[in-house]
């Protein structure tokens, strides 16, 4: 089962209460000053309460008092609610404004966890998902999260705070008649119960969907070239169509349950009032009830139906809510294959580094072995290429060598250190990689190559184009080191970009130096020019170079050649390609062969 598989079946799995409980833990700043938002809630529904009183007042104490209409009572009972309506309008005020910065503190906090967890799981993790889906968990299943608490969390507290404030007073007025609206609710409460699992499963059905759906524009938009070379647009927007169509299915069935389930509160408010009326009438003949108590009650119910009504739109949002909350709390419980030893690890030391692979052997997760029982030893400050046909596990030794992914079984080590106990601070600064598809930031030619070093001037930028032979190349650029580079850096060739993604690299100065086929891309005329610039940038550090040229492994002081993931051969170029009949001299040959 894939990952992804995992992370929906398991989404359903906690229960809403669990979900919240979790949520709330890994956000704090959401349970700080909880009663005191609380309490502003209540609060500032005293003033809606205060006007069924003053209705009743005026009725029983104004119109109705003996000896005519008391103008005096009315007036003052006006005033006093007004004021009331004035002081509780600020504690709303102050409960949104405390709610909104809360909730927008946690969870800006919150996204800032999500995307930082899943930019330390590995490479391999990554590569499991669709980039689509992990953005969702940080834009909008976080989206969910930061609405309904913006805007469902203050109509729930505040409709919290209108229904124990009415309840209480209700009470006051006529305990028998109180009991009778709870009572309409009942069946009312009952079904809601029972529909919110159904709901929350829907929802999760709908989140999983987003992300889908986030997952397949951005594959079309990223593809677009290739979409138009092979012209399959009306294929590529039938796939989009469907799952379009997945996604708003999956709204739907969300949506219509959510119908029924207010339906359900619309209900019972007219059994309720119904209800009212007809007890309320029968309590008044009864001289029970005085005539301005009725009509207060009635107001009283209309305020009580209210929240309840939308409360059981908010839950149905709410399960919108949560369903984005489990994703991204799935996301969080991944535990990182490599993982950062941070506190607990050690520094490698400083100057060229020797390698060692100690009987390390690697296989991708229900997948064949691609490494076998690999032991090598290479010196400080040698010059190594690594050779071998597509698929011989070249680029997965590169990625075990910077512990983007750590062996299955064995150790890699770095002058004697296990990289699975460096510090990945440390390892990023004495270890660097340049890929092979040289990717960049979308920004300027210098600000791509200053993300090595942001600490570079552009005078010291420019010397290092100069150093690496490049100067003419900068010059002819539009705007030198201003020039923009475009999204992904598709504003260059890709020659270029591999030609900024060295000059990156040489910036940063490490101690070991890895190249994935870093000169694949680039025109021959080019590959000579950077390959002379390279023997000046390699000279006092370890280099590894996976190699698809082997123009690469002429120059290197040793050739490692790997077949189906085991090192078959080892030596100097000029030694290998002599022994006929060899792996080396077979791809040699080949490669000869497509150069004439």
């Amino acid at each position: 089962m894939s990952t992804a598989a995992v992370t929906d079946s398991t989404a359903t799995t906690a229960t809403t209460w669990q979900t919240l409980k979790r949520g709330l833990s890994l956000s704090p700043e959401l349970r700080t000053g909880l009663l005191g938002t609380l309490g502003l809630a209540i609060l500032s529904m005293v003033g809606r309460v205060a006007v069924p009183i003053a209705i009743q007042q005026g009725i029983d104490e104004g119109l109705q008092a003996p000896g005519g209409p008391d103008l005096g009572r009315i007036t003052i009972g006006a005033l006093l609610t007004v004021a009331i309506l004035v002081c509780t309008t600020a504690c709303g005020y102050l409960m949104m404004k405390r709610l909104f910065t809360v909730s927008e503190t946690a969870l800006a906090s919150l996204r800032v966890r999500t995307f930082r967890h899943i930019h330390d799981l590995s490479m391999l993790h990554q590569q499991t998902q669709r980039r689509g889906v992990l953005v969702a968990r940080v834009t909008s299943d976080v989206d969910s999260i930061t609405q309904f608490l913006q805007w469902g969390g203050v109509i729930l507290l505040v409709n919290s705070g209108q229904i124990l404030v009415t309840t209480a007073v209700m009470a006051f007025y006529s305990w028998e008649l109180t009991l009778v609206v709870l009572a309409a609710f009942v069946p009312s409460a009952y079904l809601i119960k029972k529909f919110q699992p159904v709901l929350s499963t829907f929802y999760v059905e709908v989140r999983k969907r987003v992300g889908m759906l986030y997952g397949a524009v951005s594959e079309a938009v990223v593809g677009s070239a290739v979409i138009r070379a092979y012209g399959v647009g009306a294929r590529t927007q039938e796939k989009l169509d469907e799952t379009i169509g997945s996604y708003e299915k999956a709204q739907k069935r969300a949506l219509r349950m959510s119908v029924t389930s207010f339906s359900t509160g619309e209900l019972a408010a007219g059994l309720a009032m119904s209800a009212v009326v007809i007890v309320g009438v029968l309590l008044g003949v009864g001289k029970q009830l005085e005539l301005g108590e009725l009509v207060a009650f009635l107001f009283l119910v209309t305020l009580f139906i209210q929240p309840v009504q939308i409360a059981t739109e908010v839950l149905n949002e709410a399960q919108n809510a949560i369903s984005g909350w489990r994703r991204v709390l799935d996301v969080l419980d991944e535990k990182p294959d490599v993982a950062d030893p941070a506190h607990d690890g050690v520094d490698l030391p400083s100057g060229a580094l020797d390698l060692t692979f100690e009987q390390v052997s690697f296989n991708y997760p229900e997948g064949p072995r691609v490494l076998h029982d690999v032991h090598l030893e290479i010196p400080a400050k040698t010059k190594v290429a690594v050779v071998g046909e597509t698929g011989s596990g070249k680029t997965t030794f590169a990625k075990l060598l910077t512990r983007l992914m750590d062996p299955t079984e064995g150790r890699v080590l770095l002058s004697g250190v296990d990289l699975a106990t460096v510090r990945f601070e440390s390892l990023r600064s004495h270890v660097v990689m340049v890929p092979q598809d040289g990717f960049l930031f979308d920004d300027t030619v210098g600000a791509n190559v200053r993300f090595a070093r942001p600490a570079l001037t552009d005078d010291d930028l420019t010397a290092a184009f100069e150093e690496l032979g490049l100067g003419d190349w900068l010059a002819g650029l539009p705007d030198g080191l201003a020039t923009s580079v475009g999204e992904r850096g598709e504003s260059l060739s890709v020659g270029e970009r591999q030609l900024v993604a060295l000059a990156r690299a040489y910036v940063a100065d490490p101690d070991l130096l890895v190249l994935d086929e870093a000169t694949s891309a680039v025109d021959p005329a080019t590959e000579v020019r950077l390959q002379r610039t390279l023997d000046a940038v390699t000279r006092g550090r370890t280099t590894v170079a996976i190699a698809h040229r082997l123009s690469t492994a002429q120059a290197a002081d040793e050739v490692i050649v790997v077949d189906k993931g085991v090192i078959v051969q080892r030596g100097p170029h000029e030694d290998l390609v002599a022994q006929e009949g060899s792996v080396y001299a077979r791809l040699y040959a080949s490669w000869l062969e497509q150069t004439r």
